[in-house]
C-alpha cells in the first residue's frame, strides 16, 4: 500500500541551502526564516529512506516542539514513538533520536547518517566538548553529515556556533539567511521590523548577524523616560498588577526576592507604567508573612491610579519558593497567577529580546516614584531597578541578584505580550 507524507514546499532559500550543502553545514538564519521546517523536511526525508538521524537541541522545550511536529508528519509510516524515550521509529527501518544538549553525553554509543543541531547558539559553554567527544563520533560509521541551525547569540569567542561560523579551521560551510529571504513573509511587515526593534536586536534576530553586546545598554534609560523625565502616576488606568520573582539562584544566606508593580491602560500613549518596586533578602519561610503587604500596596496603587478594573493581583514564577507563595495566596483567597511556562522556560536573553521592542518604542515608562526610589540591598544603596534593567547586557554572564530585571521583563511581557504574540 502506497503511503503519502505531506510536506510543505521549501522556499527558494531553503532549496539553495540544500543544493549548496556540504558534509558539515552551519546555518545562521533570522527568526521566521523557516529553519525548523527545513529541519523537519530534512529529517523526514532521510528517516523515511531507512536512515538513522539524531536531533539535538539546547533544552527540552525546543526539542519537544519539534518532536510534536515530526510525530504528526511521520504518523502514517511510524512503527513506534515515545516522547519520554525521545525516539520515533519508522516502518521503513529509519529512526530519529531526540537529545537535549544539557546532557554532556548526548548521542554516545549511537551511529547516525546525520545529525541536526537546532538553536545550537543557545547551548551551554560545554558545547565544544559535547560535539567533539559525544556527537561527532556518531557520524564516523556512515561518514554522516551535520547541520547546525540557529539564530546567532552574540559575538562570543567562547560560543561554539559563533566559532564554527567564523573560524574556517572548524571545517563547517557557513550559510547566511536573514529573515527577509523567506518569501512567504510579507515584505512590508519584514521591512517595518527595523523600526520596531533596537538596532542591535534587529541585527541579531532578523539580519542574523553576530552582534557584540559588550558596552551596549540593552534597555536604555532614555526609552523609559518621557522627554528625559520620569512620568507621574496615571490619573486613570485599566488595572494594576505585581510580578514577584523569588527563585533560588545563588548560595547567599538569603534568597533574593523582588516585586515590580505595573499599571496598564490601553488608552494611554504609553500603555505600561512601572509604578513601584521592592527587593529584599528574606528567609523563605517568612515570605508568606511578607506577601499580604504586596496586596496592600496593590490596593494603594489601584486607588492612586484610578484603576477601572481594580488590581489584577500578582504573577509569580512557579518555581522553588514561588510555588509555595502561589499556593499560600490561593489558600487565602488572594488573586494570583503562575507566570506562564512559555515565558519562564525561556532564558534571560530571549525573554529580554522579546520585551525589547516595547521598551524601544516607548510603550513602557518609569513613574517618578519608581525612578527616584533608592534602597539598601546586599550592602549597596541605589535604585536597584534602574541598575539591573539598564545595566543588563545580553550574551554575557549575568551577575547574581538580577531579580528586578526578571520582574521587569515578565511585567512587560504579561502586560503587552512578547514579540511573537504571547
Amino acid at each position: 500500500m502506497k503511503v503519502e507524507i505531506k510536506l510543505p514546499q521549501p522556499h527558494a532559500g531553503q532549496l539553495a541551502l540544500w543544493r549548496g550543502r556540504d558534509r558539515f553545514n552551519a546555518v545562521r538564519c533570522g527568526r521566521r526564516w523557516g529553519k525548523t521546517q527545513f529541519a523537519i523536511n530534512l529529517l523526514t526525508q532521510h528517516a523515511a529512506n531507512r536512515e538513522s538521524w539524531g536531533l539535538f537541541a539546547p533544552d527540552y522545550k525546543i526539542l519537544s516542539e519539534t518532536y510534536r511536529e515530526l510525530e504528526t508528519v511521520l504518523r502514517p509510516i511510524t512503527e513506534s514513538s515515545s516522547k519520554t524515550d525521545g525516539l520515533i521509529r519508522l516502518i521503513t527501518g529509519g529512526r530519529i533520536d531526540f537529545w537535549t544538549l544539557n546532557n554532556p553525553r548526548a548521542g554516545r554509543s549511537r551511529k547516525y547518517h546525520g545529525v541536526v543541531l537546532d538553536e545550537v547558539a543557545f547551548a551551554g559553554p560545554d558545547m565544544s566538548d559535547i560535539w567533539q567527544k559525544a556527537i561527532a563520533p556518531t557520524l564516523l560509521d556512515y561518514r554522516g553529515q551535520a547541520w547546525a541551525l540557529s539564530t546567532p547569540n552574540g559575538l562570543d569567542p567562547e560560543n561554539w556556533f559563533c566559532r564554527i561560523c567564523t573560524e574556517s579551521e572548524w571545517g563547517w560551510k557557513q550559510f547566511h539567511a536573514p529573515t527577509s529571504t523567506n518569501p512567504h513573509l510579507d515584505a512590508g511587515d519584514v521591512a517595518k521590523l527595523k523600526d520596531q526593534y533596537p538596532p542591535l536586536v534587529y541585527q541579531q534576530e532578523y539580519l542574523a548577524e553576530f552582534v557584540d553586546w559588550s558596552g551596549s545598554a540593552f534597555f536604555s534609560e532614555d526609552s523609559l523616560l518621557h522627554e528625559g523625565q520620569p512620568v507621574e502616576f496615571p490619573e486613570r488606568c485599566d488595572t494594576v498588577y505585581a510580578v514577584i520573582d523569588t527563585a533560588v539562584k545563588d548560595t547567599l544566606e538569603h534568597d533574593g526576592t523582588a516585586v515590580v508593580y505595573v499599571s496598564k491602560s490601553k488608552r494611554e500613549r504609553s500603555p505600561l507604567t512601572i509604578l513601584d518596586w521592592d527587593v529584599l533578602q528574606i528567609e523563605g519561610y517568612l515570605l508568606e508573612d511578607w506577601l499580604p503587604g504586596v496586596y496592600m500596596r496593590l490596593d494603594e496603587l489601584s486607588k492612586a491610579c484610578g484603576a477601572r478594573y481594580g488590581n489584577a493581583g500578582t504573577y509569580i514564577e512557579d518555581k522553588s519558593t514561588g510555588s509555595v507563595l502561589i499556593q499560600h495566596a490561593r489558600n487565602k483567597g488572594l488573586q494570583v497567577e503562575a507566570i506562564d511556562s512559555v515565558l519562564t522556560s525561556l532564558g534571560k536573553d530571549p525573554r529580554a529580546i522579546s520585551a525589547s521592542p516595547y521598551v524601544y518604542r516607548g510603550d513602557v515608562k518609569l513613574s517618578r516614584y519608581a525612578y527616584d526610589k533608592t534602597k539598601s540591598y546586599r550592602g549597596q544603596t541605589r535604585n536597584h531597578l534602574l541598575s539591573q534593567v539598564c545595566g543588563y547586557r545580553p550574551g554575557t554572564k549575568t551577575p547574581h541578584g538580577m531579580d528586578l530585571l526578571d520582574g521587569f521583563v515578565y511585567g512587560v511581557m504579561i502586560g503587552l505580550g512578547d514579540s511573537d504574540g504571547f
